[in-house]
């Protein structure tokens, strides 16, 4: 029988592997020129920027050093990356969370206030991908 954290671990480096994967398409591939990758389905039909629009070309800015072009384009991935890292050294390691909530609820819930967020007109557009 495996030990219980192997596969949060396992877990963990799939994630990383993905990542990686997807970064290096970014790349690689130059989302910043139109036909290169498929459009966000959700801003296809709907017009809103979701919580994912622009980490494409956030990642490609990220991977070529340019950290502000990357915070305009998604702010929020160039943000919490850093913390994402974290949780993956935390998945990594074994190491348990001192919270009664579970970081995956946490982080659904950033990523829905970001989504939201970023789509009120008081922001007048300074946050949309």
């Amino acid at each position: 029988m495996r030990p219980l954290r192997s596969r949060p671990a396992g877990e963990a480096w799939l994630g990383a592997g993905l990542l990686a994967a997807v970064t290096l398409a970014a790349a690689l591939g130059d989302p910043t020129h139109p036909g290169r990758f498929p459009t966000c389905p959700f801003h296809a039909l709907t017009g809103l920027d979701c919580p994912g629009c622009g980490t494409l070309r956030a990642l490609y800015e990220l991977a070529h050093g340019h950290v502000v072009s990357a915070l305009d384009h998604n702010a929020f991935l160039v943000v919490f990356l850093p913390l994402g890292a974290l949780a993956w050294l935390r998945a990594v390691t074994g190491s348990r969370s001192p919270s009664r909530v579970h970081p995956g609820w946490a982080w659904l819930a950033l990523v829905v206030a970001w989504g939201v967020i970023r789509n009120l007109p008081l922001f007048g557009g300074a946050l949309a991908a």
